[in-house]
């Protein structure tokens, strides 16, 4: 909270012996208003957070406000630009938000406490990157989730399956083995633009590339079309639509009533699975997106939250403050076990071994990327060339010639308006 009152009370105050002091008194309790995202963390760990937080550092109080993700965007600019308002003194964003909201000066810079107090080096990178703007830390990595396998193990018994395939080749080999007898090998939706980011990432390729301050579009690269052509051989061993993303229809109720042995998903995806086809439990299983080398799990897109400071908050070092407790070892491994996520740091993937979906998450979360770090990639993905650009080269059309179409599109639309 931002107690725009103090200048009033320290008037007052003096009369009576100093600001914040009264005879008998003690200093005066901060408020620190904190918006966290509904279902990111359960009431019972707010209250339990809360409660050892106050106890622990008896001046700051600790307002925990709950909001939607459904117009916060619009809701969070208004907080950042308003200093007269009562507003937030910490923000839950989502890790590919940060830089839009940081643009024009309205984060807080905690680049400093980051290397200093934070072991930010340890970060995962899906979440630490996009936070980032330019060399300074905007976006302190709070959670993560990313995208696994997970795959019906009665099916792979099945077709004789009995070890879990650890490279790109082998996971070929495996869900054409799969592919058979009325099974899907796997159904993998054809604008699954998100499943095709972590290929291309494995090939050393990305979505775009800045070049002297000015961002083009890189589908073209020879890296990119090389990932493009895994995703076409892997998407050809089910019967995904290759005109329609994940969403529709939800992957879920496709794998929950249809022969599929796989699909790429965040593990939360299961709970959906199960509630349509509850004959299901126990007989699902998870692994890491398979990289091009044993050993090593593939790129994936990491999605997840960061928090932030907003720079007109009159509470930076209370915030700060409830911001290192979030991000720490004892409450971020806390939150990770409680709502079965990766923690933020790579050193702390073993504290979540035990959670097989977990686990599978956080060895690939040591590889995990974001969308390029540019307040304009939000046109990007409001007139999406990427799902163009995979329907057309599954649809049979010359993957260089639209990879070079995609690219203009993606440069266009990261072109910065400076009128």
């Amino acid at each position: 909270m931002r107690p725009r009152l103090l200048a009033l009370v320290c008037v007052s105050a003096t009369l009576l012996g100093g600001c914040g002091l009264l005879p008998g008194g003690s200093a005066e309790r901060q408020t620190v208003t904190v918006w966290l995202m509904r279902h990111s963390a359960s009431q019972d760990y707010l209250d339990r957070f809360t409660e050892d937080f106050e106890r622990r550092h008896p001046d700051i109080d600790v307002d925990i406000r709950i909001q939607d993700w459904t117009g916060i965007g619009e809701k969070v600019q208004r907080a950042l630009g308003d200093e007269e308002s009562d507003g937030p003194d910490v923000i839950e964003v989502g890790n590919t938000q940060v830089t839009q909201y940081a643009e024009g000066q309205k984060l807080l810079d905690l680049t400093l406490e980051s290397l200093r107090d934070w072991d930010g080096n340890d970060w995962l990178p899906g979440l630490a990157e996009p936070g980032k703007w330019g060399s300074r830390q905007y976006g302190i990595p709070w959670y993560a989730a990313n995208r696994v396998v997970i795959y019906r193990k009665d099916l792979f018994r099945q077709a004789g399956i009995t070890e879990l395939p650890k490279t790109r080749d082998e996971w070929l080999a495996v869900t054409e083995q799969l592919n058979t007898g009325g099974t899907q090998g796997i159904y993998l939706a054809g604008q699954d633009w998100y499943t095709l980011a972590g290929f291309i990432w494995e090939e050393g390729g990305e979505l775009a590339e800045e070049r002297d301050g000015v961002w083009h579009g890189a589908l073209d690269s020879p890296a990119a079309l090389r990932g493009m052509d895994f995703y076409r051989r892997l998407q050809a061993l089910g019967d995904g639509p290759v005109d329609a993303d994940e969403e529709h229809p939800p992957q879920a109720g496709v794998f929950a009533e249809g022969k599929v042995a796989q699909i790429v998903a965040v593990p939360g995806v299961v709970s959906a699975v199960l509630k349509e086809n509850p004959d299901l439990e126990g007989e699902l299983g998870y692994f890491p997106v398979p990289g091009r080398k044993e050993g090593r799990p593939g790129a994936v897109f990491t999605g997840g939250s960061d928090l932030v400071i907003p720079a007109v908050t009159d509470q930076r070092k209370a915030a700060v403050t409830v911001v290192s407790e979030l991000v720490g070892t004892k409450w971020n491994t806390d939150l990770a076990r409680t709502m079965n996520y990766v923690p933020n740091k790579t050193t702390l993937a073993d504290t979540v071994g035990g959670e097989e979906a977990v686990a599978a998450m956080a060895a690939g979360a040591a590889r995990g990327r974001a969308t390029p770090s540019t307040p304009e990639w939000g046109r990007v993905e409001a007139d999406n060339p990427i799902k163009d650009f995979m329907t057309k080269v599954l649809k049979g059309a010359d993957p260089a010639e639209e990879g070079r179409r995609a690219s203009r599109r993606i440069t266009e639309a990261l072109e910065v308006d400076i009128h």
